[in-house]
């Protein structure tokens, strides 16, 4: 997931305070996303002032927020199951009973992980595999009351997304085959995790849901179309796709029953980077069924299509579902990995009652100043407006906050060094999330793997 890029106005940012116009445009469009929710009621402002520097160097925030660290990665499994695995990714939190909040964290660990997800009797896939999902529940004050693991022996566990119906859907970001790396099963595939009470789900891949280096999800909430995002390295990237279930919002363990995968092609637009016109909009989207959705011979992204293609993208990643539209990014793209153009980050929103797709915000580069490292990736709505987008490049790394007039200000910055004092390195953010209440900020840095959960006055 982590990849490097240009680092030359980092400085400018950190010297900043208060709101930041990083080479952000924006479009209407973006609005929609924040109606009806708690996120409407913003006040007008952006940011929180400049971040604190943490004498414990860890992480730094403004004033009036304070963190808790609720895990790391090697100590101890309050279960007792063995250790807290590495790689943290990307996370949510339900509601539980009593004020409680479960939280579900992705571990992104490859064949090469440094410490693997305990393997665990009736919730493990591939016994070769170490990457999976951890599950805490916390109390109304952030004590962590419980963490086990929710689901072991799967790959690459990056990004995915909440249910309507209260479970969390995990994706490998790996389409290895079984004797590949050593693996015994194919992956690829998502899973469902019950946040409560993970023996519920077990460790059961959603192969109609399609095998590919999958990252994100998001669910529409009226149809139950669950819409998917690929991340895929080389050319020819990745694709979006959606999942049309045979038992839409049928609840826990409805989408084993099946369903059709699609991909979407916008007519004339091979490659989604060379649109960088904010509000630029295409009616009309299409979306083609997946020839060979389990990739038995050819990847998905390069099977063939029929007349007209299919639209790529590169580093899609998130995906969040707002108001009536779901909303994906691609991180960036660049000419000099194959992209038809350049940018630092886009966000995109398609409206399935119109099947319109509209750009409704980038980054850079043609600005004097822009969001560091061209890499937005997780995000979600934040309580006092906007967007919450985790960074993830080269450099410092920050959680930034996004206002729907396209000004972006720090929220977070990692401050643990996990390379050299002569030659500095920061794991990315990943995994942002709010409590259902709306007062904490849960979000985890990749390495060392740490889980913070921060509050403050986030509705100001």
């Amino acid at each position: 997931m982590t990849e490097t890029g240009p680092t030359a106005t980092r400085r400018q940012v950190l010297a900043g305070t208060g709101a930041l116009g990083l080479g952000v445009a924006f479009s209407g469009a973006l609005s929609e996303l924040f109606t009806g929710t708690a996120a409407a009621q913003t006040t007008g402002h952006a940011g929180y002032g400049p971040l604190v520097p943490d004498p414990k160097g860890l992480l730094d925030l403004p004033e009036g927020f304070r963190y808790r660290v609720l895990s790391r990665e090697g100590d101890p499994l309050r279960s007792g199951e063995g250790a807290v695995p590495s790689n943290h990714d990307g996370m949510s939190a339900f509601e539980g009973r009593g004020g409680r909040v479960h939280l579900v964290r992705n571990h992104e660990n490859r064949h090469t992980g440094k410490v693997p997800v305990p393997a665990v009797e009736g919730l493990t896939y591939d016994p070769a595999a170490k990457g999976g999902c951890t599950a805490l529940t916390l109390d109304s004050r952030n004590h962590v009351l419980s963490e086990r693991v929710a689901i072991a022996g799967t790959a690459v566990n990056c990004a995915g997304g909440p249910t309507p119906w209260g479970t969390w859907l995990t994706c490998e970001e790996n389409e290895d085959k079984a004797g590949t790396n050593g693996y015994t099963k194919d992956h690829g595939f998502i899973f469902e995790v019950d946040p409560a009470d993970p023996r519920r789900t077990g460790a059961v891949p959603l192969t109609a849901m399609g095998r590919f280096q999958h990252e994100a999800i998001a669910v529409d909430p009226r149809r139950g179309v669950v819409y998917e995002t690929e991340d895929a390295f080389e050319r020819p990237f990745g694709l979006f796709y959606r999942f049309l279930p045979d038992r839409p919002l049928g609840g826990r363990g409805s989408l084993r029953a099946g369903g059709r995968l699609q991909a979407m092609r916008v007519p004339g637009v091979p490659d989604l980077s060379t649109i960088q016109d904010i509000g630029a909009a295409f009616d009309g989207i299409e979306w083609v069924d997946v020839p060979d959705p389990q990739a038995a011979q050819t990847p998905i992204r390069f099977q063939d299509f029929g007349r007209g293609g299919i639209t790529h993208a590169q580093k899609l990643e998130g995906c969040y579902w707002g108001g009536r539209s779901v909303y994906f990014v691609s991180s960036f793209a660049r000419t000099g990995d194959g992209s038809a153009a350049d940018h630092y980050g886009q966000v995109w929103r398609y409206d399935p009652e119109r099947r319109r797709l509209t750009l409704v915000v980038v980054f850079g580069p043609d600005t004097d100043v822009r969001l560091p490292g061209e890499s937005p990736d997780n995000i979600c709505l934040a309580p006092g407006g906007g967007l919450m987008v985790c960074e993830d490049g080269s450099g410092a790394q920050h959680v930034y906050g996004v206002t729907r007039r396209g000004e972006v200000y720090a929220v977070a910055r990692n401050r643990q060094n996990i390379g050299t004092a002569e030659e500095p390195e920061w794991g990315e953010f990943a995994g942002v999330t709010f409590s259902p209440d709306g007062d904490t900020m849960y979000v985890n840095c990749y390495a060392p793997g740490t889980t913070f959960a921060v509050t403050g006055p986030w509705r100001r």
